[in-house]
């Protein structure tokens, strides 16, 4: 381990970092901050801070932030979709949400087979305008990240909103919390966090790959990397197809063949990250109390 803000593991990290670059703190005082998207056209990210019932939102321009909602339905993961807008999950309300370009917010989707979804937590679009999430319980387990209520599922999927006829489909029942989630760049596969050991002794703390059918269709779903510090929780997909996923002692990047490359070492736990900034090589970092970022020589894969 050198003494800078990296960790490397594997030669081929060197190209993925400068070891002149700090991991810098944007922003302290959250309880639990998740969730942080990069809105290009407005330059600046948004992210959640769950227990405080709020967004915030820093501004690429002067570095302040501010509140951008509250109360924010417990929000936690967000994404654009192909449009530009911002899709958000939400605790509070146990749907997926979009906010459209005059402000207004649709519900895309807040039950399945007539049963409410648990709590939506992370969430990615496709480039054929499915959306993709995540639903595990995390926020009707008790009342710090949401409402306490009794599942209706009675399962934490994976699931998929179909753009064309508007369906919502469980595309993977087998995952005990299932979590973060990322597409490769090409879209042929799928990153899906299983971050079960919350609720498991023992369990599951991994990313599985699977492969895309057309459609709302997943294959495989093997094991591609396990935890060895804390558990993942968010992840993000640069050009080049590797997985930069938070964990206890920072965030661990991954090159698809599967290799542990190195780490970007943090003061505290990381539970997601996103790529922003004009040339999308600001990596942005979200600790449990803080909003971290650190400039890249690498760049995020475009979403829209």
């Amino acid at each position: 381990m050198s003494d800078s803000d990296f960790e490397i593991l594997d030669e081929r990290f060197s190209s993925c970092i400068r070891l002149s670059a700090q991991v810098e703190r944007l922003y302290t005082g959250c309880h639990w901050a998740e969730g942080p998207v990069y809105v290009p056209a407005g330059r600046y990210l948004l992210w959640s801070d769950i227990p405080n019932n709020r967004v915030l939102r820093w501004d690429e321009t002067s570095n302040a932030v501010s509140v951008f909602l509250q109360p924010a339905q417990f929000a936690n993961g967000h994404t654009l979709d192909r449009q530009g807008r911002v899709v958000r999950c939400e605790h509070g309300s146990r749907s997926v949400t979009r906010t459209e370009h005059d402000g207004t917010v649709a519900t895309l989707v807040s039950h399945y087979k007539g049963k409410r979804l648990n709590s939506p937590n992370d969430v990615i679009v496709k480039s054929d305008g499915s959306v993709w999430f995540t639903d595990p319980t995390y926020g009707i387990d008790t009342d710090y990240e949401g409402h306490a209520a009794e599942p209706e599922i009675g399962a934490c999927n994976v699931c998929c909103l179909d753009s064309q006829t508007g369906e919502c489909d469980v595309v993977a029942d087998d995952f005990v919390r299932p979590n973060g989630l990322a597409f490769s760049p090409d879209e042929q596969s799928i990153y899906i966090v299983d971050s079960g050991v919350t609720h498991l002794s023992g369990g599951p703390r991994h990313i599985r790959k699977f492969e895309l059918s057309p459609g709302c269709e997943l294959r495989g779903g093997q094991v591609f990397a396990s935890c060895e510090s804390g558990m993942f929780d968010g992840l993000r997909v640069d050009r080049q197809g590797r997985l930069w996923a938070g964990a206890a002692d920072g965030v661990h990047c991954y090159d698809p063949d599967g290799t542990l490359l190195g780490k970007v070492k943090t003061p505290e736990p990381v539970a997601n990250v996103e790529f922003g900034g004009p040339q999308r090589n600001q990596l942005f970092i979200c600790g449990t109390t803080s909003l971290l970022t650190v400039r890249l020589p690498v760049s995020g894969a475009r979403t829209i």
